[in-house]
């Protein structure tokens, strides 16, 4: 007969084979949503850019995805709310602010810009948002950011000059910048509303916010502001013809709902602070999916361009985590993804 001792002994490493267990399975599946996230946010350019291709007007593409996500979420919150409709009402004033910065702004400028950029040059541009939201915390708190955060900024510059790779044989087209940096803008605008105190769950969060940037730009779509016209019924994907509604329906339906969906779960299995470095793998996967559907790859100097600029991103992160002062008013987390990335 087994002795207590031996019994209560093998009984702990019981336990703790069992927690191991269960971390290694959160880990596993978190890590399988998030780069099941970042795959299906990284094809959004290259089907988008199909459609452009095909006579679709960027604002066109921009709204269908956008106003074709919210009626996909926002049935579900106006359900899960239905006890308390106040919250959403009081929330609203935010997520106007954040539809039309973080949603409407971000998705225009990009899908703007990659009809003039490279998939994958347009979203390394937008990706220096965070950088912009650096350099706004600087100038609004006074504190000047950590060395490891201002070396990443550095990076992040240098990196950009590779990337648009001026002095090349095809410098790239500066409305096409113009326009990415206006998605940084929007992206930067992201980081900064995400802070804000708010009562409601991310999905409805996301959801009022696409609903508040679908209307935004159908209003500018109707009165004449941003044109927005259909193209063709086919297009062309991975050398294949494929019916527009295809595309269409991925964008919605794929690189918006089901991105945002599998980036949550994985968030809440691996946290947000490991969640928001495996989000940067988003412009792998960008530039993979343009090389697919489009036969779109960048030339070397802009790879290592990129590389540079998401080492910055990376030293960014780093070293707002290793400052040591407590947060001031108007800093912000960078471990808050957008639902429109």
């Amino acid at each position: 007969m087994r002795s207590p001792v031996i019994r209560r002994a093998g009984g702990r490493a019981g336990r703790r084979s069992t927690v191991v267990e269960i971390v290694r399975r959160h880990l596993g599946v978190g890590l399988a949503a998030l780069l099941l996230s970042s795959a299906a946010f990284g094809t959004s350019g290259p089907f988008a850019k199909a459609l452009i291709a095909a006579g679709w007007s960027p604002g066109a593409v921009v709204l269908v995805r956008i106003a074709g996500a919210a009626l996909l979420l926002l049935p579900v919150t106006l359900w899960g709310a239905r006890g308390d409709l106040a919250a959403l009402a009081r929330e609203a004033p935010l997520a106007a602010g954040y539809g039309c910065l973080a949603v409407a702004a971000a998705q225009l400028g990009y899908f703007q810009a990659i009809e003039h950029l490279e998939v994958g040059v347009a979203l390394l541009i937008e990706y220096l948002g965070i950088v912009l939201v650096v350099l706004w915390v600087w100038l609004v708190t006074r504190r000047r950011p950590h060395r490891l955060t201002l070396l990443g900024v550095l990076l992040a510059m240098a990196g950009l000059v590779l990337v648009l790779d001026i002095a090349g044989a095809s410098p790239p087209d500066p409305v096409g910048v113009a326009w990415a940096l206006l998605a940084a803008t929007g992206l930067a605008g992201h980081y900064v509303l995400a802070v804000r105190e708010t009562t409601l769950a991310p999905m409805s969060f996301a959801a009022l916010g696409l609903t508040a940037g679908g209307a935004v730009l159908a209003v500018l779509g109707l009165t004449g502001v941003i044109p927005m016209h259909a193209g063709a019924s086919r297009v062309v994907l991975a050398g294949v013809d494929a019916p527009a509604w295809a595309a269409l329906a991925e964008l919605v339906v794929v690189a918006a709902v089901l991105a945002y969906v599998l980036g949550v779960l994985g968030a809440r299995h691996l946290g947000s602070t490991l969640a928001s470095f495996v989000g940067l793998t988003e412009v792998l996967f960008a530039v993979l999916a343009a090389w697919v559907v489009l036969g779109e790859l960048p030339g070397r100097w802009q790879l290592l361009g990129g590389v540079v600029i998401l080492g910055g991103i990376v030293a960014v992160r780093l070293g707002e985590r290793a400052s040591a002062a407590p947060p001031a008013p108007g800093e912000v987390d960078f471990d808050v993804r957008s639902p429109v990335a």
